[in-house]
């Protein structure tokens, strides 16, 4: 199952209108196999002392130790379980209003394909790496496991009110690159960082990047990059937090002001934010003089 693109404007044959298709374990090729042990192995080297603990239980708890690919039915038989949630395949990328309805019901969208070998450290289309040992570790968890039910809901109704650009921030700066106060301490538990082997790094020890106190509207107010190393990181007090200000906001009159409010750049310090680091943005710096250079010679 080498990586190619992994984005359609239909379910693919095979795939259910729901866009979920058949994980077919079987079809992993031993190649495959080995890629997802050597990522794997990488990752759990360098995370104890920088992951959220519920993250590394969760890794724990689901076996996820286990020699080869994760076969989505034992997954889901486990986190049925401990919180409810199952995993399901995808072929890739799916529209928002199925990733939504997949999340409101508790399930997780996974790919089924895992990248090249010569992939290891950046692929621009999440795979099953990046999917499974990424996302579902926290799954196992009940507060972030109610969490995700919760934004799942809150992005049908996004969809109602058009203001999905704003919800979306919030999924990527606490799902996909979130960090969480723990003992005294910062840890990382969003997916972007925990599945990347140099983002893991320095999401946490490099001075370049803003790390700021977490607060629902600024979250939303501040746009973020794709391409590269985060400028900003938001920092969580906990789980429990989180699912707290997410069930108990109003987002209807929340995206009324949103509208009305300027958008902040990443690396855009607020009169009103809870500086936790002030970065040198010395490594988004870098890579732009980089770009210009390159692009005037």
């Amino acid at each position: 199952m080498a990586c190619e693109s992994h984005v359609y404007e239909s379910p693919p044959e095979g795939a259910a209108v729901d866009w979920t298709i058949p994980q077919d374990w079987a079809a992993y090729s031993q190649e495959d196999h080995h890629t997802w042990d050597l990522l794997f192995e990488r990752q759990v080297e360098q995370l104890p002392g920088r992951a959220s603990q519920a993250f590394l239980d969760g890794i724990d708890v689901l076996s996820l130790s286990k020699p080869g690919i994760p076969d989505f039915e034992e997954l889901s038989e486990k986190l049925m379980e401990l919180t409810g949630w199952q995993v399901v395949a995808v072929p890739g990328l799916v529209p928002d209003d199925v990733f939504f309805d997949h999340l409101a019901n508790r399930r997780f969208v996974a790919g089924n394909f895992i990248r090249r070998p010569d992939q290891l450290d950046y692929l621009q289309e999440p795979d099953v790496f990046h999917d499974v040992f990424g996302h579902v570790p926290l799954l196992a968890n009940p507060a972030f496991g109610d969490y995700m039910a919760a934004y799942g809901r809150g992005g049908l109704r996004a969809l109602e009110f058009g203001s999905l650009n704003k919800l979306a921030r919030l999924y990527w700066y606490t799902v996909e690159f979130g960090l969480i106060e723990e003992e005294g301490a910062l840890r990382i538990f969003g997916a972007g960082i925990v599945s990347s082997h140099g983002e893991s790094i320095f999401a946490l020890d490099d001075p370049s990047p803003n790390r700021i106190g977490f607060d629902l509207k600024r979250v939303m107010r501040t746009n973020y990059r794709i391409d590269d190393f985060q400028q900003v990181y938001f920092v969580i007090p906990s789980f429990e937090e989180l699912l707290r200000v997410t069930v108990e906001t109003d987002f209807a009159p929340l995206y009324r002001e949103l509208e009305n409010s300027s958008d902040l750049a990443p690396d855009d310090i607020d009169d009103d934010d809870t500086v936790i680091t002030i970065g040198t943005q010395a490594y988004a710096e870098a890579k732009a003089n980089g770009a210009r250079a390159a692009s005037a010679g």
